[in-house]
């Protein structure tokens, strides 16, 4: 009896062990620890991962000579405190990985404000500070001078007065911040310069005899989170236009594009009526002008969409459109398109009968949609089953692969994140050899996602970027560059 028991005990045993090391051990070898030092661009990035042995870290750090960050302290505290007075910035820290990054000129000569501006637009692109969301409209405001005026693409930047400087430089996104490669023009009643610019959001100052300042007379001004105020010019690319409303003492307008915000965009009177200059990022818009708190749509616009009070919105569309088609259903009274991009409304986008379907044109920006139809009151469903169809999904200029090795015998593989929407069962990966693969559009910045296999929720092994979520959980981190 004691014989067997003690067989018992260490075949209990060994199988604890064995699980360890499928827990562990195994992982371990699967995945060794990650120690990078780059330079890229004028900056460093370090990156290391919190299970790397001691013997491994130290010879990391002799080998780079950075005995003074004292990175075996900090992976016991885990306090940046010493790591951010020395210059360095803590792009990522979680229970796995330690990401930093910091510019190649020591923090206490980083008095360059060129320097101190990239630094804080490169945080920006990388999802720091700011929302990663490329801006989907805008309208300059300036006070005590006029627009800056635009002719075939060229804007003339204006610096009213200052007219005791002996040199005014102009510096922005669309240099680059250097300093001295735009010299403005000095006229009686300021200073100029000539740039081309596309239609879209860009920041920049003036250098006045070496002294950076922002446009007094711009309201429009955007704190980076380092302690630059940088001002905001919107290369505009529509007018709203309407004619008439002579009497009319206040003129608003309101969309889909500022969330139908009737306070925010006040029109001006321009000759026979009233206009605002606006950018608009590609995509379709709704909206109403508001005269005197009175909601009306554009009278002069033909192209209209039905609203939800039995009215109309007009319609704006910026950029190339897509055609929608749905084959057959010829017997169908109203067939609608709905989809991510209109909050799946129901009664705005009625498709067109033709001989062989139903079709609809719908102008979108780059990004991953989901969309169906709905066929005289019922979302489209299989001829045979009659059950409701999943959604198909559109994606507009693709710019990154996912992929997932293993999982074989899985019938259903997703991405889901927070570029389309943390949808589910929408965007199925395909296999493709021993991977799942799948497109998506990404912009700058930081993104988490996690794959979604036979209906339960994974991160992504292959990538030790990670981050908790809300629900006691981890996503995986992807850090996407211009």
């Amino acid at each position: 009896m004691e014989i067997r028991q003690a067989i018992s005990f260490f075949s209990l045993l060994r199988r604890l062990l064995l699980l360890l090391f499928l827990l562990f051990g195994s992982n371990v070898y699967a995945q060794p620890p990650v120690k990078s030092f780059v330079v890229k661009k004028g900056y460093i990035y370090i990156t290391l991962s919190k299970n790397i042995p001691v013997n491994e870290l130290e010879t990391f750090i002799r080998h780079y000579n950075l005995e003074e960050l004292d990175l075996k302290s900090f992976f016991k505290s885990s306090r940046p405190d010493s790591l951010i007075k020395l210059g360095w910035t803590i792009v990522l820290n979680n229970g796995e990985m330690l990401v930093l990054s910091k510019s190649m000129e020591p923090a206490d000569q980083l008095g360059n404000p060129v320097e101190k501006i990239l630094l804080a637009q490169k945080r920006i692109n990388y999802g720091q500070g700011a929302s990663n969301k490329e801006p989907l409209y805008g309208f300059n405001r300036f006070i005590h001078k006029y627009a800056f005026a635009v002719k075939d693409s060229v804007v003339t930047f204006f610096m009213k007065d200052n007219l005791q400087a002996k040199q005014v430089m102009l510096a922005g996104t669309f240099n680059n911040w250097q300093p001295d490669v735009l010299p403005m023009i000095k006229t009686d009643s300021g200073w100029i310069a000539f740039v081309k610019l596309a239609p879209g959001k860009h920041y920049y100052k003036f250098i006045a005899d070496g002294k950076w300042t922002i446009d007094k007379d711009n309201e429009l001004v955007e704190n980076d989170g380092e302690g630059n105020d940088n001002s905001v010019y919107y290369k505009t690319n529509f007018v709203f236009a309407l004619k008439g409303y002579a009497k009319t003492k206040h003129m608003l307008l309101a969309g889909s594009f500022n969330n139908w915000n009737p306070e925010e965009i006040v029109m001006e009177r321009w000759g026979e009526g009233w206009q605002k200059q606006i950018y608009l990022a590609d995509g379709t818009y709704t909206y109403r002008f508001i005269a005197d708190e009175q909601w009306f749509t554009d009278p002069f616009n033909p192209d209209q969409y039905p609203n939800e009070f039995n009215e109309t919105n007009a319609v704006i569309c910026i950029g190339k459109p897509v055609v929608f088609f749905l084959k057959g259903n010829l017997t169908a009274k109203k067939v609608v398109l709905k989809g991510s991009f209109n909050q799946w409304k129901n009664y705005e986008l009625q498709m067109k009968k033709t001989d062989s379907g139903w079709i609809f044109s719908y102008v979108l920006g780059h990004g991953n949609y989901e969309y169906t139809y709905e066929v005289d009151g019922s979302d489209i469903a299989d001829a045979v089953t009659k059950r409701k169809l999943p959604n198909e999904t559109l994606i507009i200029a693709p710019n990154h692969t996912f992929r997932l090795k293993g999982f074989a015998n899985a019938k259903q593989v997703c991405i889901a994140g927070d570029f389309n929407n943390w949808s589910p069962n929408g965007f199925l990966m395909r296999r493709e050899g021993d991977e799942w693969v799948v497109e998506q559009h990404l912009l700058p910045g930081k993104h988490v996602y996690k794959f979604v296999i036979d209906g339960k929720w994974y991160i992504d092994a292959a990538n030790e970027l990670r981050e908790p979520n809300e629900f006691g959980e981890e996503n995986s981190v992807l850090w996407k560059s211009e």
